[in-house]
């Protein structure tokens, strides 16, 4: 342990791979902060602890059999000229969920459906949606550790990136989960980017390789037009509340 404290080789594989989690994690603040705005604001914070905290314990799990994680990508069967592994079908399935779920929220905002809540008890709605956290935490956290093997060595480096990772994605996550939940437009515009994501999901599941760097760019980008268009809608709040 002491030689990583003090190896420049080990701190920048801690820094190059934390920022790498980083980035991933911004799927698991999107898809917590939509899942947890149709529930009340106390219950929400609950689910974001509890989201995050999930998604912490299962990327440490999945670092800690990294010979069984490796073993999911073996192929299982063949189809239609394709190998499948179990890493690839949890893909597919997690993404089709993602697609599947972005639909039915962006279906309920058109028509301006609020009665997810009402039709449910708090409590059943607050059950399915730690259900529907967990599901996606296990997918993302698949995603995330089998990236970060092919990028250290070594397990201690993993878990303090994953780990501070985290840690980040719970600061961010409550301005995030308020910001989504006061600005309608945002949602929508985060609702389709889970659509994105789940296609890319989907098509590694397929062995069809979508680039990050260009959904997180076009993420960025149209989050930076969103936020310039909150801010100008704002001001001009402003303006016309102000004596002439």
């Amino acid at each position: 342990m002491m030689h990583l404290l003090t190896s420049p080789e080990a701190w920048a594989a801690l820094l190059t791979l934390t920022s790498l989690e980083i980035v991933l994690g911004i799927d698991n603040v999107i898809f917590l902060s939509v899942i947890v705005s149709r529930i009340p604001e106390k219950q929400a914070h609950r689910a974001r602890q509890i989201g995050l905290a999930l998604a912490l314990v299962f990327r440490i799990i999945l670092l800690s059999v990294l010979v069984w994680l490796i073993g999911l990508t073996a192929p299982v069967f063949s189809l239609a000229g394709y190998d499948f592994s179990w890493r690839d079908l949890i893909l597919i399935g997690g993404g089709l969920f993602l697609i599947s779920k972005a639909t039915h929220e962006i279906h309920a905002e058109v028509e301006a459906d609020d009665g997810e809540g009402k039709k449910e008890g708090v409590g059943s709605a607050f059950f399915w949606v730690i259900v529907q956290i967990v599901v996606i935490d296990i997918v993302f956290s698949l995603d995330s550790i089998i990236t970060a093997i092919g990028m250290a060595q070594d397990l201690e480096i993993m878990i303090a990136a994953v780990v501070i990772a985290c840690l980040i994605m719970y600061i961010s996550s409550g301005p995030v989960a308020r910001f989504v939940a006061e600005h309608p437009t945002t949602k929508m515009l985060a609702l389709a980017f889970l659509v994105l994501i789940g296609v890319a999901l989907v098509a590694d599941g397929f062995k069809f390789h979508i680039p990050r760097g260009y959904i997180y760019f076009a993420i960025a980008f149209s989050a930076a037009v969103e936020f310039f268009n909150v801010l100008a809608k704002r001001n001009r709040r402003k303006a016309g509340n102000s004596p002439m």
